[in-house]
C-alpha cells in the first residue's frame, strides 16, 4: 500500500481491521516511504491503529520511463519476500499503477488468489494497459461502474466474480466531514499561506508517462494560473516518468522575476481527511487527478480537466477539458469559476462500498487456476466474409 491507496481506502482499511472474519496485514511502499512525500504517513498510519506488517523500500527514483520499470522489477523482488514471509490468502490491490501490476504478478506466480478494486475503467496513459493487465491476473474483480463490469466480462472475466461495488474513493469523501484547519496548512509546503475564507483553486498536474513532452503542457498550465492571480494549492507531481520535467518548469517559473500570482502554496502530501476537506472548498479543481474526475463529482466541485491522462473515464457534467493551451486553460478555468458548484453525482458512488467489499473477501473461494470465459462473438458481415477479411 502507498499513500495515495491509502488516502482512498482508509475506511475499508478500518473495516477490514475490525471484522473477525479477516486478518489484516498492511504492506506500505512505494512513495509512502519516501521523506519528501511521506514522512508523516507511516506515523499517521500505526496512530490509526494500523500496524505495519512489512515495508518495501522499492522506488528506484529518476522521474524518466527506466527508473519507473525498475521500480517495478524491484517492487516484484521486495514484494516476492513479503508474500513469503506473511503467507496471506488473498491479496488485495487496487487501481492501475505499476507497482500493482508488479504485486499481482508475483502473487499469481506463487498461487495466492488475488483481488482487483477498480478494473475495467478507460484512461489515458499506459495505466489503462496496467490496469487490464491486473485484471487478468486477479481472480475478484471490484469495479466502480457498469460500465467497468461489462469491459471485465468482455475480457473473459468469470461473470460471478464481478462485483459492481462503486468507489471507495467516493465513499470516502462522501463519508469525511472534516473541517479546513487553517493552522495545519500554514504549517506545511512552501509559498504563500492561504486565507481559506477566500475563494482559492487546487492543482493536481501529474505526468503522461506515454508522451514525450511533460514540460511544455506544466509551462502553459504555470501560466494560465499566473495569469488568474488567485490563491491557490498546488500539489507536487507524482513519481512517474516525467515528474523531474514538471518540477523544474515549476521551479523555473517560481524563481523568475515577472510572476504576477504571489499567492501559491506548492505542497507534496497531506492526509486523506485534510484533502477532502480541502477539495470540499476549492473553487476549481485544476490538472489530470483521478480525484477531479471522482470524488470532485460527488462534492460538486468545478473541474478542468487537461490533456490526455483521464481521457476516456466515466465523467459528470462538473468535468470541462482542455488541452495543453494557456489561453484554453485559462478560458476554462474562468468558466468553471462563473458556473460554481454543481449539482453532487452519484456516478461513482454506491452506498456501503466498503462493507460489500469485506463481505466478498470474507466469503471469497480461494482460487488458483483461473479459466478464459468465452463470449459469443457475432459473425463479420458477409461482405467482409466475402474479400477474406
Amino acid at each position: 500500500m502507498n499513500r495515495v491507496h491509502y488516502a482512498r481506502q482508509k475506511y475499508l482499511l478500518d473495516l477490514l481491521q475490525a471484522d473477525s472474519r479477516i486478518q489484516l496485514q498492511v504492506v506500505v511502499g512505494g512513495s509512502a516511504l519516501l521523506e519528501k512525500y511521506g514522512e508523516r504517513f507511516v506515523p499517521a498510519l500505526e496512530q490509526s491503529g494500523f500496524h505495519v506488517d512489512d515495508a518495501l523500500y522499492n522506488v528506484i527514483e529518476g522521474g524518466n520511463h527506466i527508473a519507473m520499470a525498475k521500480t517495478a522489477a524491484l517492487t516484484a523482488l521486495e514484494f516476492s519476500n513479503s508474500l513469503y514471509k506473511l503467507n496471506p490468502d488473498i491479496v488485495l490491490v487496487r487501481g492501475d499503477r505499476f507497482e500493482q501490476l508488479a504485486v499481482a504478478m508475483v502473487a499469481a506466480y506463487v498461487n495466492k488468489t488475488v483481488a482487483h478494486i477498480e478494473g475495467g475503467d478507460v484512461s489515458g496513459t499506459i495505466d489503462e494497459s496496467v490496469r487490464h493487465a491486473i485484471t487478468k491476473l486477479a481472480h475478484i474483480h471490484m469495479v466502480t461502474n457498469e460500465d467497468a463490469r461489462r469491459r471485465v466480462i468482455q475480457m473473459g472475466e468469470r461473470p460471478a466474480s464481478v462485483f459492481n461495488i462503486g468507489s471507495p474513493d467516493v465513499e470516502f469523501a462522501a463519508r469525511e466531514k472534516k473541517k479546513i484547519d487553517a493552522a495545519l496548512w500554514r504549517s506545511i509546503g512552501t509559498g504563500h499561506d492561504i486565507d481559506f475564507t477566500k475563494p482559492y483553486l487546487m492543482v493536481m498536474y501529474h505526468p503522461v508517462t506515454t508522451e514525450v513532452d511533460n514540460k511544455g503542457p506544466a509551462e502553459a498550465l504555470l501560466s494560465a494560473v499566473d495569469a488568474l492571480n488567485m490563491q491557490t494549492v498546488w500539489f507536487w507531481p507524482n513519481s512517474d516518468a516525467g515528474t523531474n520535467e514538471i518540477a523544474k518548469a515549476i521551479r523555473v517559473w517560481r524563481e523568475g522575476k515577472k510572476i504576477k500570482n504571489k499567492k501559491i502554496k506548492f505542497v507534496t502530501d497531506v492526509l486523506p481527511e485534510d484533502f477532502i476537506a480541502l477539495l470540499r472548498g476549492a473553487s476549481v479543481l485544476v490538472g489530470n487527478s483521478s480525484s477531479g474526475i471522482k470524488e470532485a463529482s460527488y462534492l460538486g466541485v468545478p473541474v478542468v480537466n487537461i490533456g490526455t491522462r483521464q481521457g476516456g473515464r466515466l465523467r459528470g457534467p462538473h468535468v470541462r477539458d482542455a488541452g495543453y493551451d494557456t489561453n484554453a486553460i485559462h478560458a476554462a478555468i474562468r468558466a468553471q469559476l462563473k458556473h460554481g458548484p454543481y449539482h453532487s453525482s452519484h456516478l461513482y458512488y454506491q452506498p456501503n462500498t466498503s462493507e460489500r467489499i469485506v463481505d466478498i473477501l470474507a466469503g471469497a473461494e480461494l482460487s488458483i487456476q483461473k479459466k478464459f470465459i468465452d463470449a459469443e462473438v457475432p459473425p463479420l458481415p458477409s461482405t467482409m466474409n466475402a474479400v477474406g477479411v
